[in-house]
């Protein structure tokens, strides 16, 4: 079963670890290139602010962006602002979320994110953990996906592996850990079915597009060809 107070717990540990590693900066730093093609430190720092609203958004039942456009100014608005309003933006946003997400409610209830997806409003504490754990890797300043929580790692890759069921892109897929421990994916798509195995942080990272999967070993076909997130 879903925790949401749990995860809230962990989204404020998240949040508090990235800022700390955050303040070490200067101006320059934050303009500096992340590992987001196209984004600098500012740009992902501002996605996060505003991704806190947006989720603020869902659990009020509203629209999460008012449109992609206003989603994307939002964050190019926001890129290039100095450090110290960075950080205040993103404390301030988490807090948002926190107190909304404390607030009595009834958690069971189906909400909807971006281009008609919808989810329990339980699993949108965990879906904010994902943004603030992940951008942080993003940030290239050290922290990286083996520093992640083992917990979060397995409930990760257990949505994206949902996520990618019979896509039609993606072969039929069974993906293990070393752990022994097995997700099935994929299986819209010729081919397979294929094994992918090796370290949980390495199977994260090729799931969520971070890392290219040259550190995995597959059997019976080549390594899928996962569509973007």
């Amino acid at each position: 079963m879903i925790d949401h107070t749990r995860d809230l717990a962990s989204v404020r540990q998240a949040t508090d670890r990235l800022l700390t590693a955050a303040a070490s900066w200067d101006n320059a730093a934050v303009a500096q290139p992340s590992r987001l093609p196209g984004w600098s430190r500012g740009h992902v720092l501002a996605h996060l602010a505003r991704n806190a609203d947006a989720l603020v958004n869902v659990l009020r039942g509203r629209p999460m962006y008012v449109s992609a456009e206003a989603r994307d100014a939002d964050i190019a608005r926001d890129a290039g602002r100095p450090l110290a309003d960075q950080l205040a933006d993103v404390r301030a946003s988490a807090e948002r979320f926190d107190a909304v997400g404390n607030e009595p409610a009834d958690w069971d209830r189906t909400v909807e994110l971006r281009n008609g997806v919808t989810d329990s409003a339980a699993r949108i504490p965990f879906r904010r953990w994902v943004e603030v754990a992940l951008h942080h890797v993003d940030l290239g300043v050290g922290y990286e996906l083996e520093d992640l929580p083992e917990e979060f790692v397995q409930r990760e890759i257990d949505f994206l592996t949902e996520r990618f069921a019979g896509h039609g892109d993606v072969p039929a897929t069974t993906v293990r850990d070393e752990g022994g421990r097995e997700w099935s994916t994929g299986g819209g798509a010729q081919g397979g079915p294929v094994t992918v195995s090796g370290p949980a942080p390495e199977l994260l990272g090729w799931l969520a597009g971070r890392r290219d999967g040259s550190a995995l070993k597959a059997e019976g076909g080549p390594l899928p060809q996962l569509p973007p997130l």
